[in-house]
């Protein structure tokens, strides 16, 4: 397919990105979405069983399957901001009048969390830069920050010195009535972070369903309160309905919503059934999977690339694992003075070489490539460490 419309395809040893299409699915996912297209279903009912099983492995009251961690972090927002207020939903992204502001940390403002501001929400910043010297984020800054304004806090999982962590800040928030939002997208593995987050008192958790639970790249999980997974799914929803033949009409008999919202903020990120049922499939196969194995077999293919830059000149190569995640990466730390090229001039010569390869570049400007083997499998990896021997060995 890809040949036919003039798309070259790529050896990804970067990590899953999603400019270069997120992770692999395992065969039984892409069965299970085969399965899903051939059938039509209520959405929100499918949304529904899905969410039970969200539940189950989070520890969440509810859950939702999003299109992306980014639609998850704008949607959980959105129902933050509107509750079950149908006039509210339908009045987003103009915030005039709502309670539209999101406080944050200063050392957890990030590129991604556009999402959250797409919504008409503003940030409240609080903390400093620069700890320990000039300080960081001191508990009574959050607190005083939150007003009758304050929709939630923003809370990404993101290790920043300084930055009080996720307890500290659910403590602070709790007792002012406020939610919290935990971006958690590239939180796994260890697998131990889809049920702690929540377990921690977040009230919102998103995840990214294409990254390593394994499911489609358009995909994500939203888990945590019952009552604002219910918001989210009014504004989600296609709802060009009626009153009489709604499947959710209950709701207006019980008083929770004085009216059917028609198209909801979350219109233009709507997931359909072959994203919910490939997800699910992957989340079950990924919470059943060991992190154990997972990390055995990551460095089986880093040895295999490894074993090809032996005795490269001007060239060192380390293992590294982040403490916080049980993926193993092969760093490889190059003397660019004495090599006369740089790190960028490898990322670029194995991109533009036959089969194309992509490396991490999150270290280039260091001097630093980096193998990501979590999307490789046992053969590609002993293609990039030929590939890459060839890189650094031309002059």
């Amino acid at each position: 397919m890809y040949q036919r419309m003039g798309v070259t395809p790529v050896i990804n040893a970067a990590g899953t990105l999603t400019r270069l299409g997120g992770t692999r699915m395992a065969p039984e996912v892409l069965a299970a979405m085969r399965e899903a297209a051939a059938a039509f279903v209520h959405i929100d009912e499918l949304q529904e069983r899905a969410g039970e099983i969200i539940a189950r492995l989070t520890g969440a009251e509810a859950g939702y399957v999003v299109s992306g961690a980014a639609a998850g972090l704008a949607l959980g927002t959105a129902a933050c901001i509107t509750g079950m207020d149908v006039a509210a939903m339908d009045q987003l992204p103009d915030t005039t009048g709502l309670r539209d502001e999101i406080v944050v940390q200063r050392g957890h403002r990030n590129a991604y969390d556009h999402a959250i501001r797409m919504t008409g929400a503003r940030f409240v910043e609080v903390g400093y830069l620069g700890y320990p010297g000039a300080g960081g984020t001191m508990p009574w800054q959050i607190d005083t920050a939150i007003t009758e304004r304050t929709a939630a806090v923003a809370c990404p999982i993101l290790a920043t010195p300084g930055t009080l962590p996720l307890p500290a800040v659910v403590g602070i928030a709790r007792a002012r009535g406020v939610p919290v939002i935990v971006d958690a997208a590239a939180a796994l593995p260890p697998r131990a972070n889809l049920r702690r987050f929540i377990a921690e008192g977040a009230d919102l958790v998103v995840f990214s369903g294409g990254k390593a639970i394994g499911g489609p790249q358009a995909s994500g999980i939203l888990a945590g309160r019952k009552d604002l997974i219910a918001s989210v799914a009014l504004q989600h929803q296609d709802m060009d309905v009626r009153a009489q033949t709604w499947n959710r009409r209950n709701l207006l008999g019980s008083g929770e919503v004085y009216g059917i919202p028609h198209q909801g903020f979350g219109r233009a990120m709507k997931v359909g059934r072959e994203e919910i049922a490939g997800l699910i499939v992957a989340l079950e196969r990924f919470a059943a999977g060991s992190d154990a194995d997972d990390i055995a077999a990551n460095h089986l293919r880093l040895d295999a690339v490894e074993e090809h830059l032996g005795k490269v000149q001007h060239v060192s190569v380390e293992r590294k694992q982040a403490t916080s995640q049980s993926l193993p990466q092969l760093w490889v730390q190059l003397d660019e003075q004495s090599l006369d090229f740089t790190a960028y001039d490898v990322v670029n010569r194995l991109l533009q070489g036959n089969p194309a390869i992509a490396l991490s570049e999150s270290r280039a400007e260091f001097g630093t490539v980096i193998v990501n083997p979590s999307t490789l499998n046992d053969d590609e990896a002993v293609i990039v460490g030929r590939r890459l021997r060839e890189v650094l060995t031309q002059h």
